[in-house]
């Protein structure tokens, strides 16, 4: 008794739910997918010959079970999720326990064609989830979401993309534009799809260049479903945020001293070939009548008649002169860049005049060289200048009666010249030849006898003015003083 007795109380100690699990230990659970309108078999090895159906699908599919080939048929009739239980009559056991799960079409045909068409691009998976085709992954490049957006549109609803830009790709859209903008103190980084330009430029234009070039390469915007169904509200900011700061401008260098020397050179060439023969006797009447009275003389009348030959023997004179003269005058004038620099060099000319009223005066006429030179630097690397020149010259020639007689020379002209060469910006030539015959001179007799003479006189004077430039480049206008200093001896 006492044995019987512990049994049973083993029994009521164990639970409940070990019998049950017991009971349901050889239950069989599936999951089966099916589409309205096409019949699908499920093989059931275990079919039981008295097979009770249960659940709750009735209102999805139709059931035939064919104990023949151990299957049973399901013919959807409507989308939906249900459950299908098979039991053993006899023992009243559950074989099988399935979840139906029906949609409109075939949606695993729908993920091969997408999957197909997408096949090129990388980084993104095709799945069935929640009735729907869903693609998703992150790619590298806003055309690739073009093509997505375009395959997955053609399904309706039956598909949709969870897609987005990948981080990986902004970056290397960053590091493109930071090359591209070729400055080692300007960088760029990629934070939250937006780019930020970040360093030091070296002027405002160096700036607005960078976020220009940034801007070429921001790829298309990719419109997120929550934010067209604004659900998600974005911040609305530049995609490109321009951070660059500009370094302050270095001091201004000192202006460039440029040196000009100049040489102004005029030759002289006179030639004066002259023959004259004269014979041209003349008399000068020198008569004259007297009447005296008184004293011891005699009174009476007295004429005396006399007369003078100048003139009388010939006269043959032959002359040549030649004449050479070079007038060289040389000055150096110290400029600022882009600065006009004048040097004159004068001299007054005293000349006697009479006034209306008959006194006497003195007027002045200036003679020499004006020079006006504007030098200016071709560029901070260049060594070429370019000089505007202004060169007038007044040269005294001789004195008449009526006052000096002077010729004027005016060169007005631009150049370039490179720093150390020379150049002749300008000249004059000039000719003057003649020929005189029998010209009588100036002391010639008015009322000769006779007169033979004859004269013959050749000139010929030429003359050359020439301006030589030769600009150079300084750095500090003391250059050159030391040698100064040394030629002429000049203390410190």
């Amino acid at each position: 008794m006492k044995a019987l007795f512990s049994i049973a109380i083993l029994l009521t100690l164990i639970p409940a739910t070990t019998w049950g699990q017991r009971a349901t230990s050889q239950t069989e659970a599936r999951h089966i997918d099916l589409y309205v309108g096409i019949p699908h078999d499920e093989s059931l090895p275990n079919m039981p010959a008295a097979l009770e159906l249960g659940g709750t699908y009735r209102s999805l599919t139709r059931l035939a079970p064919n104990q023949a080939t151990k299957t049973l048929r399901f013919t959807p009739t409507k989308e939906g999720v249900g459950t299908v239980i098979i039991k053993d009559r006899n023992t009243d056991r559950i074989i099988y326990q399935m979840t139906v799960e029906v949609r409109k079409t075939d949606l695993r045909r729908v993920a091969r064609e997408i999957q197909s068409l997408l096949s090129t691009v990388e980084g993104i998976s095709v799945r069935v989830m929640n009735n729907r085709v869903v693609v998703d992954g992150q790619i590298l490049l806003p055309s690739d979401m073009k093509r997505i957006h375009s395959v997955v549109k053609q399904y309706g609803n039956l598909a949709t993309t969870l897609v987005t830009l990948s981080p990986i790709a902004q970056n290397k859209i960053a590091e493109i534009i930071e090359r591209d903008i070729n400055n080692p103190e300007i960088y760029v980084r990629a934070v939250n799809g937006k780019f930020i330009l970040d360093g030091m430029a070296n002027s405002p234009e160096e700036r607005a260049r960078a976020e220009i070039i940034a801007k070429m390469y921001v790829p298309d915007v990719v419109v997120d479903e929550a934010v067209a169904d604004k659900r998600v509200l974005e911040r609305r900011t530049d995609v490109v945020v321009n951070l660059i700061k500009i370094k302050e401008a270095a001091p201004a260098e000192p202006e460039k001293i440029i040196q000009m020397v100049i040489h102004f050179v005029e030759l002289q060439k006179d030639y004066t070939r002259g023959f004259r023969f004269q014979w041209t006797p003349d008399i000068g009447d020198g008569s004259s009548l007297q009447f005296s009275t008184g004293g011891r003389s005699p009174s009476g009348l007295v004429g005396t008649i006399t007369g003078t030959i100048s003139n009388l023997l010939p006269k043959l004179n032959w002359a040549k002169q030649h004449g050479f003269a070079r007038v060289l005058q040389s000055s150096s004038l110290i400029v600022q860049d882009g600065r006009q620099g004048t040097l004159n060099s004068i001299t007054r000319v005293p000349y006697q005049v009479i006034s209306d009223t008959g006194q006497p005066g003195t007027n002045f006429e200036e003679v020499g060289l004006r020079t006006n030179i504007t030098p200016q630097v071709m560029g901070a690397r260049s060594d070429s200048v370019r000089l505007d020149m202004n060169f007038a010259v007044k040269s005294l020639l001789s004195y008449t009666d009526q006052g000096p007689l002077t010729s004027s020379r005016e060169i007005n002209t631009m150049i370039h010249v490179r720093s150390g060469q020379s150049a002749a910006v300008g000249g004059l030539i000039s000719s003057d030849s003649g020929t005189n015959y029998n010209k009588l001179p100036s002391n010639a007799s008015r009322n000769p006898i006779f007169s033979l003479y004859a004269s013959r006189d050749f000139r010929n004077n030429q003359s050359q003015f020439v301006v030589f430039v030769t600009p150079s480049i300084r750095a500090s206008a003391s250059t050159g003083s030391d040698r100064i200093k040394q030629k002429f001896r000049l203390p410190d």
